[in-house]
């Protein structure tokens, strides 16, 4: 199936609904951001198209997990930077990740 990044920026925005990206103040339009974004993934699938499906399904897999990983990290360093505390939830998450240790 081939999505254009028109279409992926749509779902994009359809995502955001329920879960909103504070964009805080970046000296970028919200639009072009999420465009330059469709326009990477979009490329980066055609990239894939000699992938069976297995393994395309896999790969976007990854890509998706590494990037929320990366989200949670910058999020919770800008937390610590700001001196915010974490939320109940996350700091017990993050004590039993550090117990592992």
């Amino acid at each position: 199936m081939i999505v254009t990044p028109e279409q992926l920026q749509e779902l994009m925005m359809e995502v955001e609904k329920e879960d909103p990206i504070d964009f805080a103040d970046l000296p970028f339009k919200e639009d072009d951001l999420r465009n330059l974004t469709a326009r990477h993934i979009c490329k980066m699938a055609e990239s894939l198209e000699n992938f069976s499906e297995e393994d395309r399904h896999i790969t976007l897999l990854a890509v998706a997990a590494k990037l929320v990983l990366e989200n949670m990290v910058l999020h919770v360093q800008l937390l610590r930077r700001h001196g915010i505390p974490l939320s109940e939830e996350v700091a017990t998450l993050l004590q039993g990740i550090s117990r592992r240790k």
